[in-house]
């Protein structure tokens, strides 16, 4: 049991999210490099630097320079044993990243110090405001011109509704950014732009060390007492316990480009993040250190291996020890399976684990058997919510271009519609096939990975249609009622429920008003 108890107080799991380009993937990169995962880092649009980013790892990702699949990585750290999920930004792959969202137990949101708190970043909190998820942002490209800092801790308090406390200040900005003063551990560092080294840090007694003026010039040196003054009378001394509450945001101010602040934040980081937490079941509540294991599969990758056409699931460990070899109840199935080669990930990279513990993600191969949202146990019945399917807002029938292709297509289609990337509906009245995603990047990625990974070719039609809602009823022959009325509009989804195709906003608030025994729900959970 020690062991147990050991493994899982050194364990740290968390998601980086932002608004896309402000820094997310960079970030990722640097603190790999620091856990020692990775030894150079690769500017992830330089054309000139033939690397790209090592969380982006399919094709179209290495193309664009941007991430379309959230990815695993996982490291050691001054004896810590940290996961990071690098998560799409792109507002089209939101779904992934809530998903991935109820495997993590923090988040670390960064920000453009530019462009300050942007759309898909609000979106994004209120996720984790509704799980209480402890948050730390990282304030990014302080070497670029930029925001005030008093300006962006305000409009962070305002909108992303969290108190904030800067544990890290900045001396300067932009062209005359000197580096930054560390509030956490009284010590300064001073800037010099390298984007594979670490910068020089000057050990200090406390804010009145004449050395700070001697590193930073005088009259930068009193800015910064006057600031930290500042900071002392407007903000709270830090308490670890309202963080952990999701009540309080530690800020930190860096350049993740120049590997600056970044070390800052990984060090406090790993010493006030929360291990894993209890999670919620249907059933009951299930804490880490409970002996028996249980575990869900929060997302599944096809393709991982282009050479294998094998897919991944990826389960996040809620309590016990997994082993490799040992049998574990298929709670949706019934099924006893064992697993001969469970692996750990540093992105695409995978190595055989033996054992894992909670907090860490491992990955099965998958050869059809899970979904999104099942469960692993060693017998009890236990079924884990949160991980549903949104309302689509874009469609369009998909038709095959290469009749000798079809068997690829369908099997493509298959394993992209079970890692949630879209959703697929069978048109009742037509039989034809329609897929419906959140976002237009979408429809480009799925063409693009069918045509690459499966061989197969396909086009789009246009369809218009306003929204996709699952509908139930208590009163059976009003169900049947309203899908003969409809018929035209009806289709169903790959698990054989009854999804109505509005056409329009005012189509579908009709029918909410026409037919009062019908429950209309805009995600797959109910």
């Amino acid at each position: 049991m020690s062991q147990l108890t050991d493994e899982i107080s050194r364990r740290r799991t968390f998601a980086i999210i932002s608004h896309p380009d402000a820094g997310k993937t960079t970030l990722t990169e640097k603190l790999l490099l620091f856990g020692g995962a990775i030894h150079i880092a690769g500017a992830v649009k330089s054309n000139k630097i033939k690397k790209t980013a090592t969380s982006d790892w399919m094709e179209i990702e290495k193309q664009r320079g941007i991430s379309v699949a959230t990815s695993v990585m996982g490291f050691e750290y001054d004896g810590y044993k940290i996961n990071i999920l690098d998560t799409p930004g792109h507002q089209d792959f939101a779904e992934d990243t809530y998903r991935t969202l109820t495997a993590v137990d923090s988040v670390i949101i960064v920000v453009d110090v530019a462009k300050g708190v942007e759309q898909q970043t609000r979106k994004l909190m209120e996720v984790c405001r509704m799980r209480n998820t402890p948050v730390i942002i990282f304030v990014n490209k302080l070497d670029r011109e930029g925001r005030d800092p008093f300006d962006i801790l305000d409009e962070l308090e305002q909108e992303l509704h969290i108190s904030v406390r800067p544990l890290s200040w900045p001396i300067n900005i932009g062209a005359k950014f000197k580096g930054v003063y560390n509030i956490h551990e009284h010590s300064l560092d001073l800037f010099t732009p390298d984007k594979q080294k670490v910068t020089e840090r000057v050990e200090i007694e406390s804010i009145d060390d004449p050395r700070i003026d001697e590193s930073v010039g005088e009259t930068d040196a009193a800015k910064l007492r006057e600031d930290l003054e500042l900071i002392e009378g407007v903000y709270p001394a830090f308490d670890p316990e309202e963080y952990l509450a999701g009540k309080v945001a530690p800020v930190f101010f860096g350049s993740a480009l120049n590997t600056f602040g970044v070390k800052e934040l990984l060090d406090c980081f790993v010493k006030i993040a929360p291990s894993p937490r209890p999670v919620e079941a249907v059933e009951r509540k299930i804490s880490p250190e409970e002996e028996t294991f249980s575990g869900f599969v929060f997302k599944i990758h096809a393709n991982m291996d282009p050479n294998h056409r094998s897919c991944i699931a990826f389960v996040k460990i809620c309590s016990g020890k997994f082993e490799r070899n040992a049998p574990y109840r298929h709670v949706r199935s019934g099924k006893t399976l064992k697993f001969a080669a469970p692996t750990a990930f540093m992105a695409q990279k995978k190595s055989i684990v033996d054992e894992a513990f909670p907090g860490d993600i491992v990955g099965i191969p998958d050869t059809g058997n899970f979904k999104i949202g099942d469960t692993l146990t060693t017998s009890e019945e236990l079924h884990f919510k949160g991980l549903p399917s949104f309302s689509p807002e874009m469609f369009k029938y998909i038709e095959n271009t290469d009749p000798m292709k079809s068997k690829q297509l369908d099997k493509g289609i298959q394993q992209l519609m079970d890692e949630g990337v879209a959703q697929l509906f069978t048109n009742q009245f037509n039989g034809r096939k329609i897929i419906g995603t959140v976002g237009q990047l979408q429809f480009e990625v799925i063409q693009y990975r069918l045509l690459h990974e499966y061989g197969a070719q396909c086009r789009w039609e246009p369809i218009s249609l306003y929204k996709a809602c699952w509908i139930t009823s208590d009163d059976q022959e009003a169900l049947e009622a309203f899908k003969r009325r409809k018929h035209q509009f009806m289709a169903t989804d790959r698990e054989g429920r009854d999804v109505f195709l509005a056409d329009s906003s005012y189509v579908l608030q009709m029918a909410q008003s026409d037919f009062p025994k019908i429950r209309f729900y805009f995600s797959s959970e109910f």
